[in-house]
């Protein structure tokens, strides 16, 4: 029997399975309704107790932006939609361009030295790109992780070097200090804390990661749990034990004294006895005993299994550890205390089993000495060894980490004993550094040129690009719309094509010269590509006069309040707003900081070529955590200047022409005949021929 469904309220048993556009169902109450037309003339037919659930696809309903969640204001029709998300100012691109830079080798220093000392760097595009790319290094590298020796000490650190301590340290320097013991462990000394010296603890907040107290609370508390079970088993296991021996003992004394028992009472006894023998004879894992059976019985892969299957069960019931008693924490077993001063007083632990290389015999190894090993052996003090570079040092020390993985003279251990000393020693002016300083403020006051190479290398897939400090990012944000054209002429056309082909440098730069010339302007219009370092791209300046003539000042007439203003200040608010509808959006992200005038001119058309994002902040919380929160939207500009669709040679002089004057340009001219290499042997081939 099949149970009619209930319809919902507002709908009607005909109308939810009709699709007829000429359906001529009469009108009844609770069955069917009307047939109409969609209001909005998409040309859809529908019965009337549809329509609601037609505005949800109707093509012609007036809906928002797809997103409008990340700040898009505007209101549409549905089928626009899609049209409208490819120029949508909420669909935001950042360019994820990257390639590679190294820093400069010694050989080269003379000519970036000269480009150091040239202060038009807006013109010569690989230096205005290096630099971009060196300022984003030095704030990268940070100098905790390139000299972690040289850091200034907290005071925490400085008072118990100084053997000044403060009640927090004081509680917790009390449980370190300690004697060694037989088995190498250390036997604590623990100094009860007053709660003067609990309360200190508390309220400092120079401990070391305090805003992960909460994740290390909860390894500690799982930690101490495990331990708490362990004590229990044991507990347990020495009750029975106890319970055990009383047992037998009282069975030995029941057999002496009641050695006189009849045949049905021994019978009985056996009976009775047959379930604890089974006890321990089972490999159940409540049986006692069962892993001293099972070592003896199967072989360790089936030993291993069982434990993993039955791991948890073992723990329960007291057969296996929670966790590993401290006595079982060492892989030689018991090692002896040995006061270790430096390497040449360590003694060899009696446990200690060499390697098979080093059980050679020890009068035919070769004699080895210890010889500079340290700057110690210079005989030199610290304070007369010369100064070293910053930037140089930190960079070589990057580069080192970078290719082979390490650092400078890393030391590296071979096994427990033989060590490969490995020491290198740098003295700084500005030493010791803060600990959280990076190289950009080391040498903020200090003068610095170029320390990395003007050409770019591409990004490969065998480059680690995640651990890289030489891999730089584009990381410029455009709508959607102008990414295309972004990428196309800033990364296609100029950025790869810097050495040698869009800018021509003199062929004597490795010698210093410093000469430079630029192949390449748009085609058809007279302007130059430049580098702007406000907002690290590159930009597209035309070539206009440097003012407007002066009779464009009676051409309108001027506003109320527009004393004192540029011409183009002077003209009517529609004319400025029709002109800005010509420019790109670099120029109008530059227009809107000139004046109030034209921020206001700029701001009617952000809506149609600006882009808006979430302006984000973080917030620390009371209990030390922390998160983002947005504060606000922000409109504005991208960086993105006109599309270049073809590019052409322009006016420059050839590279020849340059070279007649260039300084760098030296000529030998050789007066004297010189003989040719191969010149003798003919003249006596000639000579023996005459013979």
């Amino acid at each position: 029997m099949v149970k009619s469904r209930k319809m919902p309220v507002g709908h009607h048993e005909h109308c939810d399975k009709c699709y007829n556009v000429h359906c001529q169902v009469p009108v009844q109450i609770s069955v069917s309704c009307m047939v109409i037309k969609c209001r909005k003339n998409c040309g859809a037919i529908l019965h009337m107790c549809k329509e609601e659930e037609h505005h949800l696809l109707c093509p012609n309903e007036t809906v928002p932006c797809l997103n409008v969640i990340y700040g898009c204001p505007l209101t549409m029709l549905r089928h626009r939609l899609a049209k409208h998300l490819e120029v949508c100012p909420a669909s935001v691109v950042c360019c994820s361009q990257e390639w590679n830079r190294w820093p400069v080798s010694e050989i080269d220093l003379t000519f970036y030295k000269n480009v150091s000392a040239n202060t038009q760097t807006e013109v010569n595009l690989d230096v205005a790109m290096a630099l971009r790319d060196q300022e984003l290094l030095f704030r990268s590298i940070k100098m905790k992780s390139i000299f972690p020796e040289l850091m200034v000490q907290e005071p925490a650190l400085q008072d118990i070097s100084a053997g000044v301590n403060s009640p927090a340290e004081e509680t917790t320097s009390s449980f370190v200090c300690g004697d060694f013991t037989e088995n190498g462990c250390t036997k604590m000394e623990e100094k009860e804390p007053s709660q003067e010296e609990r309360d200190a603890l508390g309220k400092s907040r120079n401990v070391d990661s305090i805003q992960k107290y909460s994740s290390w609370e909860k390894i500690f508390r799982k930690e101490m749990d495990g331990c708490k079970q362990t004590v229990k088993n044991l507990n347990k296991k020495e009750v029975k034990g106890k319970e055990r021996e009383e047992q037998q003992s009282s069975n030995c004394q029941g057999d002496t004294r009641d050695s006189h028992l009849s045949q049905d009472n021994a019978a009985a006894a056996a009976a009775a006895a047959a379930p604890s023998m089974q006890g321990t004879t089972g490999l159940a894992p409540w049986q006692d005993g069962v892993l001293e059976r099972l070592g003896k019985e199967v072989n360790i892969a089936e030993y291993n299994m069982y434990l993993v299957h039955n791991g948890a069960m073992l723990i329960n019931f007291g057969q296996l550890a929670a966790c590993t008693p401290r006595e079982k924490d060492f892989v030689y077993g018991n090692l002896e205390p040995i006061e270790v001063k430096t390497v040449r007083t360590f003694n060899v632990p009696t446990s200690y089993r060499a390697k098979r290389h080093h059980l050679k015999d020890p009068a035919q190894a070769a004699k080895k000495t210890h010889q500079s090993v340290d700057t110690a052996d210079l005989g030199v003090s610290v304070e007369d060894l010369p100064k070293c570079d910053e930037i140089s040092a930190t960079l070589l020390c990057s580069l080192e980490k970078e290719l082979k993985g390490h650092l400078i003279s890393e030391s590296v251990g071979i096994d427990g004993l033989y060590v490969d000393i490995g020491t290198q020693t740098y003295n700084f002016a500005s030493a010791p550094f803060e600990r959280d300083a990076s190289l950009a403020d080391v040498i903020a006051d200090k003068p610095h040129g170029l320390y990395v190479h003007v050409e770019a290398e591409s990004v490969t897939r065998r480059h680690n690009r995640t651990s890289s400090a030489f891999s730089y990012m584009c990381g410029h944000f455009f709508r959607r719309d102008e990414y295309c054209s972004h990428f196309r002429n800033v990364h296609s056309d100029i950025q790869a094509s810097l050495s040698g082909w869009f800018e021509q440098r003199c062929p004597l730069a490795y010698l210093g010269c410093t000469f430079i010339q630029t192949r390449f302007q748009p085609a058809g219009h007279q302007a130059t590509i430049k580098f702007c370092q406000d907002v690290s791209s590159f930009v597209l300046q035309p070539e206009v006069p440097s003012s407007l003539p002066e009779g464009g000042k009676t051409f309108y007439p001027q506003r109320d309040g527009a004393h004192n203003l540029d011409p183009l200040s002077r003209l009517p608010l529609e004319i400025l707003q029709h002109i800005a509808g010509y420019l790109d959006s670099y120029t109008l992200s530059q227009m809107s900081q000139v004046s109030h005038l034209m921020r206001e001119v700029c701001a009617t058309l952000v809506q149609e070529r600006g882009m808006v994002s979430f302006k984000w902040e973080k917030k620390t919380h009371s209990h030390g955590g922390s998160s983002w929160k947005c504060r606000k939207k922000v409109w504005e500009y991208s960086s993105l200047f006109s599309s270049v669709d073809r590019w052409s040679f322009s006016n420059t002089p050839p590279m020849s022409d340059h070279l007649k004057t260039c300084s760098f340009y030296q000529r030998e001219e050789r007066t004297e005949p010189v003989a040719l290499a191969c010149l003798g042997e003919v003249r006596e081939r000639y000579a023996e021929a005459k013979r």
